[in-house]
């Protein structure tokens, strides 16, 4: 469970990285950050449960019952915060995804109705081996990730002036990031880059707005989205990036520009279906935030804004 004492109020500059995060919020969508060491990326993730909606009762019951059997309740104390998991990269796969001779829930099963946040991401290992016959268990894991990554392996590769020992930085960056492989960043729908802090950041003032007026937005947002999939007749569909493709190209259909920007962006950035799909689901959360009825040009363009990591990668490979 998170802490109650952070707020975004903490975090001094990265105004974009803090919109990508409300957006995030807004529409249950995946996302990852690129950025040096100290730039926020850690600060920011850990603040994403302070402006979600509460837990439901019955998430609350499922989220406590997974809790308890992998023994992480406090002296019996609940909270109606999401929870919030950040994993070493080292950590075993078990403690990932569970296992043992119990078969104890693993931290994408803790982080069930909460977050998962996976700080650089690049060095989790891309095997597994796992071996288990005493127990056969399963649990649910549905959650928000939240990955964080420096540019390159060093975290310098953007700072004016700096040479990379392994040569070009850009080629250096553009290994390093190519650890990721294509389909994985296709299911994460906001990529977004934060720049290092600089001391004109630090000096400023406290941001005037916090995580409650953050969270109040996102709720709006999010019960517009429950009703309308609720009259759709949809009612397991509770947010934006939940919605089938074929929902939301029904429901999600933008206007006129939106969809002649849509077509042009397709072709330019090689979209997949699924990131398509992807740019979709971000639109219409964006529309939500904005309380309108229609997916405009302005919705799809700021969405495609945060598809340019992959196109990125896709262009150095």
């Amino acid at each position: 469970f998170t802490d109650d004492s952070i707020d975004l109020k903490d975090i001094k500059g990265q105004e974009s990285a803090k919109r990508a995060l409300e957006v995030a919020a807004a529409g249950g969508h995946n996302l990852i950050m690129v950025g040096p060491p100290g730039a926020g990326k850690s600060m920011l993730a850990a603040r994403l449960p302070t402006i979600l909606p509460p837990l439901t009762p019955p998430e609350l019951l499922e989220v406590s019952m997974i809790a308890s059997v992998a023994g992480e309740i406090k002296d019996g104390a609940l909270t109606n915060r999401r929870p919030f998991r950040a994993p070493h990269h080292s950590a075993s796969m078990p403690a990932l995804v569970g296992g043992g001779l119990r078969a104890r829930p693993g931290e994408v099963s803790l982080a069930h109705h909460g977050v998962l946040f996976l700080d650089e991401l690049p060095e989790f290992q891309g095997e597994v081996a796992i071996a288990r016959a005493n127990h056969r268990v399963t649990y649910p894991a549905r959650f928000m990730l939240v990955a964080a990554m420096n540019p390159c392996r060093c975290g310098r590769g953007n700072d004016p002036g700096f040479m990379c020992k392994r040569g070009s930085t850009a080629r250096c960056a553009a290994d390093y990031q190519m650890r990721l492989s294509g389909p994985l960043l296709d299911r994460i729908d906001l990529h977004i880059e934060l720049p290092a802090v600089t001391a004109a950041d630090l000096i400023l003032p406290p941001p005037a707005e916090g995580s409650r007026a953050v969270a109040e937005r996102v709720l709006r947002a999010r019960a517009r989205q429950v009703e309308r999939y609720a009259e759709a007749g949809l009612a397991h569909v509770r947010t934006n990036a939940a919605a089938q493709g074929s929902v939301l190209e029904e429901l999600a259909r933008p206007d006129a520009g939106g969809l002649s920007l849509l077509s042009d962006a397709t072709d330019a950035m090689h979209l997949s279906a699924r990131g398509y799909h992807r740019v979709l689901r971000v639109a219409r959360t964006l529309a939500d935030l904005d309380g309108a009825e229609k997916v405009g040009r302005v919705h799809l363009a700021e969405a495609l804004s945060y598809r340019m990591l992959a196109d990125e990668i896709r262009k150095a490979a």
